[in-house]
């Protein structure tokens, strides 16, 4: 071999300082790219599973929502307030609520008197207002059996007193917002209307005797004439 060849042979074995040192920067390089190729996936993975996490909550959240709001749900809920078994003979139950002016009205107040009490659904409502100027219409009468009268719905004192005023109404008005007489007296309970249910007041009307007893009901009243059949029975009692 030729000394030119020797020298340029020499120049680039496969161990030269020159070699290695470019061979340990592509190890480096190589080893970076993985090292970065594996973090990354476990970055992704990490943010993937706290977004899934994320939306699972919510999801439940909407499924026990939509289960309570459930038709069986509501239906259910119906139910429990449907009207009580108060039943003719049976003693009237007590109650103790507010009543227009700002008085309060309890069923001992009554006690050794006919009572009408008559359970209308709102104030100032085209039925309701007749009800109440018949049975206004009829203080008088009442007043000769032996028979007070009361009017009760669950409207706060200030719509019970403004229906009054403007009516000119001769009854006194109790307000029961928290339905507990309502409840007791079977006037609250599942109604209808363009389909759908819910709970309202039951247009009823109970006497009591002098005894403390039921002496009638009457359920889904209809307005017309009702007050004068009222009077008629307080009469025979």
């Amino acid at each position: 071999m030729s000394k030119k060849s020797r020298k340029k042979s020499s120049k680039t074995p496969s161990g030269s300082p020159t070699a290695t040192t470019k061979s340990a920067k592509t190890r480096a390089s190589t080893q970076t790219r993985s090292a970065k190729t594996q973090r990354t996936p476990a970055r992704k993975s990490a943010a993937t599973i706290a977004k899934a996490g994320s939306h699972k909550a919510p999801s439940k959240q909407l499924k026990s929502s939509k289960s309570a709001s459930s038709p069986a749900a509501v239906k259910s809920g119906l139910k429990s307030g449907l009207k009580s078994g108060l039943a003719e003979g049976q003693k009237a139950p007590a109650f103790r609520l507010p009543r227009d002016g700002g008085d309060v009205v309890t069923l001992a107040d009554y006690a050794g008197r006919k009572l009408v009490l008559f359970f209308y659904p709102r104030a100032d409502t085209p039925g309701c207002t007749r009800e109440a100027i018949d049975f206004t219409r009829l203080a008088g009468a009442f007043v000769a059996a032996g028979t007070a009268v009361l009017g009760i719905s669950a409207d706060p004192l200030k719509a019970q007193e403004k229906f009054r005023d403007k009516h000119k109404l001769g009854v006194p008005l109790i307000s029961d917002e928290t339905h507990e007489m309502l409840e007791a007296y079977g006037a609250w309970g599942e109604k209808s209307m363009y389909g759908k249910s819910f709970l309202g007041i039951l247009r009823t009307t109970i006497l009591v005797g002098t005894d403390g007893k039921i002496a009638r009901i009457w359920r889904n009243v209809r307005v017309d004439g009702h007050a004068d059949e009222v009077l008629e029975a307080a009469r025979s009692l």
